[in-house]
């Protein structure tokens, strides 16, 4: 999996931690293994202006995607390397908000980077939370996506 990530929010960020999380989320939905994603860390200021151009609604958000290839997650059977290639999109994070977002949550600001990360990468995949149903199974995803990455003992993390 071809993860960049690019602090550009002023904000000291583990950009590491974040290209692994990545990496195991693309993996764990059986993405192609060369499949490529890319994430930005911006300022509030660019948060806000990306939120107004792209969504007309004002101030700065946590999480912005923009997906590119349209690209799915792939079947459980899928032999590996059979899944289209492409590129899964791109993703905006803006750290001050989410450190806002971890403190009222009472899980600190990596655990909010760290959910969304993932959320965003949902997002490119096609998820949604506008209806309850679709908010039901992409918060399901996401949560056991989480609760695996975080597990004791996972080599990786």
């Amino acid at each position: 999996m071809n993860v960049e990530v690019n602090n550009e929010s002023g904000v000291d960020v583990d950009v590491n931690g974040l290209m692994q999380l990545s990496r195991f989320v693309m993996d764990a939905l059986r993405m192609h293994p060369e499949c490529e994603l890319s994430i930005k860390l911006v300022d509030e200021d660019t948060m806000a202006r990306y939120h107004v151009e792209f969504l007309d609604l004002p101030g700065p958000t946590d999480v912005m995607s923009w997906p590119m290839d349209e690209l799915r997650p792939g079947a459980e059977d899928a032999i590996e390397g059979d899944q289209p290639l492409g590129h899964l999109g791109d993703i905006a994070l803006c750290p001050t908000v989410a450190a806002a977002q971890g403190a009222k949550a009472g899980h600190g600001t990596w655990a909010e980077l760290e959910l969304l990360t993932v959320h965003g990468i949902l997002h490119l995949l096609g998820y949604d939370h506008a209806e309850p149903a679709e908010k039901a199974e992409m918060w399901d995803i996401q949560g056991r996506l989480l609760e695996a990455w975080r597990a004791p003992g996972k080599a990786d993390n």
